[in-house]
């Protein structure tokens, strides 16, 4: 698996090539350590000079390639240990199993069209990917990882004593910081109604972060909630179309 995406050209919409940073010709070998990739000018330009030669007046993008080169493998390693018995369990489950690339996923994406976003490279992975895939209209549905919280019983200052208060309960009349709730509000200067991600307070006026912004010191009883927290936000994106 190459890891290695630094190139002499900093190249884009082009097709790359496997290029030895240390050439084999004085002795480099085919270690992933020693492989990046190049656009085919660069590729040629090279040849067999050493890449301090070739790269002399860049001296940045000499710095970048070498650093990488020396970075740990082992992330690597451990995929690769794991990916085919991974593969043979999940066809053991009869269900339809297949196996891609990144290369498989850009020539498919490219050759119907699309942009690059995650979740079309998603739509186009391996080689039952569709020939005309309907996308016109879609709206994604984006998800981050946010987590459950920390640990910490407070945050501290750059000498490591306390510079917050402990931490509140973390739920406040059933609800949870991270809960997505819906509130109502009937009356007062914050009359109406918003969804989101809500903050819980002790004192049980809680803000809640919509796609608009912020709303501070919501009442519990205005509250319902619609989603428990589970170390996950959820948001629509961009309504996909083809003319955009």
């Amino acid at each position: 698996m190459l890891r290695h995406t630094v190139t002499t050209l900093r190249a884009s919409d082009r097709p790359l090539q496997v290029e030895h940073i240390h050439a084999r010709a004085n002795g480099g070998t085919n270690r992933v350590s020693n492989l990046t990739l190049a656009c085919e000018q660069c590729n040629r330009a090279k040849g067999a000079l050493d890449i301090a030669v070739f790269l002399k007046k860049k001296p940045d993008r000499l710095h970048g390639i070498l650093a990488q080169a020396k970075r740990s493998l082992k992330d690597a390693a451990a995929v690769n240990a794991t990916r085919w018995i991974l593969f043979e369990r999940l066809k053991a489950t009869g269900l339809p199993v297949e196996v891609g690339s990144g290369g498989l996923t850009k020539f498919n994406r490219t050759t119907r069209n699309l942009p690059k976003t995650h979740w079309l490279d998603a739509a186009c992975v391996g080689k039952s990917t569709p020939e005309h895939l309907i996308t016109e209209g879609i709206v994604p549905l984006l998800i981050t990882a946010t987590g459950h919280g920390n640990r910490q019983m407070c945050l501290p200052d750059k000498y490591g004593f306390p510079r917050t208060s402990a931490k509140g309960a973390k739920k406040v009349k059933g609800f949870q910081t991270g809960d997505i709730v819906k509130a109502h509000v009937s009356k007062g200067k914050k009359r109406g109604t918003y969804l989101g991600r809500v903050a819980v307070r002790a004192r049980g006026f809680f803000n809640i972060t919509t796609a608009q912004g912020t709303i501070q010191g919501i009442s519990v009883q205005y509250c319902r909630i619609i989603h428990h927290g589970d170390g996950y936000r959820y948001e629509k994106g961009v309504r996909y179309s083809s003319h955009a």
